[in-house]
């Protein structure tokens, strides 16, 4: 087991790595993406799919999945937004892809990653893992598609879809076919989320890469993201479902890495909060039971590692009308001065 940082340990700036803000599907649209890059720490944030069949989509389409393209393709807060495209037509995907790179998209990300059962069904997502082949078909479909663009293509993928017997292919023809950087989700599409992460099998792939690789899965703390970048040799990371669960953990990260110094963890009354400023922020023509719905979502994944958030989550979770959640989210939770700064 590698050696964890010492509480006063002096940080290596010349390692500090990038931190990135994964795409999750129905989970980490615009709004949430503005929230959660506004304490600081991300380096860049990628969007949920734009889900690419037989046809050149409309540039509605992906203003919808990524308004960010209106404003430079940044958050509010300066945060590049990346745009993800899932689909295993090369020609098709190329096509599209230039459209949103005329829409002003920076880069252009690859989804091999998606466990979902009815993406995989459609021949999206973690199934074109079964070939290294189509891998390199599609991301050369979009790298060429893109040239003389300036936008490049990354890929995001996991370490198989029913084993790991491929992995290393898998990521050698994406790199082969353009991908000038990966992001490796550390566990096959059959693993889904249940731990461990495989980080180790994460190095495999870094040591044969010719481009920057960079680890995602299972960093939920500081000690963790010790441990991933030491295991898996990548200097930079992934953060999905543990920057919904603490959404100052980027931050966290960053300051250790500038200073040497650990952040105290954040309070519930910051977490209670934060989720009172995204039901704020929402959009109104949703129903109330959808919002309900989502903010008890967030608050599931917080709970998974903050025993305290685990409390709140069992005294709020069979609350079923808007005001009702909102009026107990906020009971014996007064945000002091000191709290955790929540963007308008």
């Amino acid at each position: 087991m590698p050696a964890m940082p010492p509480a006063t340990a002096t940080a290596d700036t010349s390692r500090a790595g990038l931190i990135g803000l994964a795409p999750m599907e129905g989970v980490i649209d615009a709004l949430t993406r503005e929230l959660l890059t506004a304490p600081g720490g991300f380096d860049w944030s990628v969007t949920e799919f734009v889900r690419i069949t037989d046809a050149r989509l409309p540039p509605r389409v992906f203003q919808r999945i990524c308004p960010e393209l209106d404003r430079d393709s940044q958050t509010p807060g300066g945060t590049p937004v990346h745009l993800q495209l899932l689909g295993s037509q090369p020609d098709k995907l190329g096509e599209n892809a230039r459209v949103a790179a005329a829409l002003g998209a920076p880069v252009i990300d690859m989804n091999f990653g998606c466990p979902a059962k009815t993406v995989n069904r459609h021949d999206g997502g973690a199934a074109l893992l079964r070939s290294p082949e189509r891998v390199y078909r599609a991301v050369q479909g979009v790298h060429e598609a893109l040239e003389g663009t300036g936008v490049p293509v990354t890929a995001k993928l996991r370490l198989g879809f029913e084993d790991k017997t491929l992995a290393l292919e898998c990521a050698r023809a994406a790199e082969d076919g353009g991908a000038q950087r990966l992001v490796v989700h550390a566990r096959t599409r059959r693993e889904g989320y249940r731990p461990p992460a495989h980080w180790e099998w994460v190095a495999r792939i870094r040591e044969q890469a010719g481009v920057p690789v960079v680890v995602n899965g299972d960093i939920w703390t500081l000690e963790e993201y010790w441990r991933a970048r030491e295991v898996s040799g990548c200097q930079d990371v992934m953060l999905g479902r543990a920057a919904l669960a603490d959404p100052w953990l980027a931050r966290r990260i960053r300051h250790w890495q500038q200073t040497g110094e650990r952040l105290p963890a954040t309070r519930w009354q910051d977490r209670s909060a934060f989720l009172a400023a995204y039901a704020q922020r929402i959009d109104p023509a949703l129903p109330s039971k959808v919002v309900v719905s989502l903010l008890k979502q967030w608050l599931n994944i917080m709970r998974q590692h903050d025993s305290e958030a685990g409390e709140h989550f069992q005294r709020l979770r069979r609350i079923t009308a808007l005001e009702d959640f909102m009026m107990a989210l906020q009971q014996e939770t007064p945000l002091p001065e000191t709290s955790a700064v929540i963007p308008d």
